[in-house]
């Protein structure tokens, strides 16, 4: 299914010899995580496991700028908001982020022109990933404020959404009926909505904040849509923060994730060390990778 997803990027938004090129290493799609686009540097592949540099051809600036024009349907105006966060978000959920000169208003990014560089995120929703970790979640009936950690790139964004996906339409073999999940997705990362259309599976009971910050949305979604579970990926700042405890003061439940290595960054980490200390997370999960597989390393929950 992902190597049919990146057949349909190359075909869709790279020019012919690009296409052709891609296509040569179409028995390794299925791993492919980015595409990465560089002018006047190779295309490479970034797969699970190391990457394929496609051929010493560089890439120049007229092929990058037909992808560009392609992602952005021909109107680079159209997406200007887009383009000033510096990434989009494709049909099907995939995420394309950019580089190239920052256009200034008043001391700050009103958008970027002249693009250098882009980065396609391969989206993946794996049915299954939260299998285990749903049992822990919901044991003894309840759900369990939630927090998942790992260094970029490990998995926690997968991890996440399939979590999302058995809370809201229930898990039947755990007798577990689902329940309304509010979803603040600031990045287009957990859904990946186009047009306010999730392209990822969230769930049946799921609403979803769409590019709204962490902060104001968790306060948004409980005043709004009254749901029963609060999920956000990589929560990082105070406000994240405050906006958490808020809501757990609420009688809300909370999933999320954040950076790091395990248990020992928690306890340090300037916004979320404070509420690990104070027991507000009973399921603290670290996630990596071992021989190629996703790994999940139970932390102690509760006060710490």
């Amino acid at each position: 299914m992902a190597g049919e997803q990146v057949k349909q990027i190359a075909q869709q938004y790279f020019p012919a010899a690009l296409q052709q090129m891609m296509l040569r290493y179409e028995s390794e799609f299925d791993a492919v995580q980015e595409i990465r686009c560089r002018i006047e540097r190779p295309l490479i592949l970034r797969l699970k496991q190391g990457e394929e540099r496609l051929a010493a051809e560089q890439l120049s600036a007229m092929q990058l700028q037909h992808v560009v024009s392609r992602i952005s349907q021909g109107s680079a105006y159209a997406w200007e908001e887009e383009f000033r966060q510096g990434y989009l978000t494709l049909a099907g959920g995939h995420r394309v982020g950019m580089v190239g000169k920052g256009v200034l208003e008043h001391g700050r990014i009103r958008t970027l022109k002249q693009i250098s560089g882009l980065n396609f995120r391969i989206a993946r929703s794996v049915p299954g990933a939260a299998d285990h970790l749903v049992e822990r979640v919901t044991a003894g009936g309840q759900i369990h404020n939630t927090l998942l950690v790992s260094p970029p790139g490990c998995g926690k964004t997968t991890m996440l959404r399939d979590l999302i996906r058995q809370l809201s339409d229930g898990v039947p073999r755990l007798k577990f009926r689902g329940v309304n999940v509010g979803v603040v997705d600031e990045r287009s990362e957990l859904a990946g909505c186009v047009n306010g259309v999730p392209q990822l599976d969230v769930g049946s009971r799921t609403d979803v904040l769409d590019g709204c910050p962490k902060s104001e949305g968790i306060r948004m979604l409980i005043r709004s849509m009254g749901p029963q579970v609060v999920a956000a990926d990589e929560i990082g700042t105070a406000a994240d923060a405050a906006a958490l405890e808020e809501a757990l003061q609420s009688g809300v439940r909370i999933i999320t994730t954040v950076h790091g290595s395990g248990l020992d960054d928690l306890l340090h980490h300037p916004a979320i060390g404070p509420l690990v200390r104070q027991g507000f997370f009973a399921v603290i999960v670290s996630l990596g990778w071992q021989g190629g597989q996703m790994a999940l390393q139970y932390e102690r929950g509760g006060c710490v």
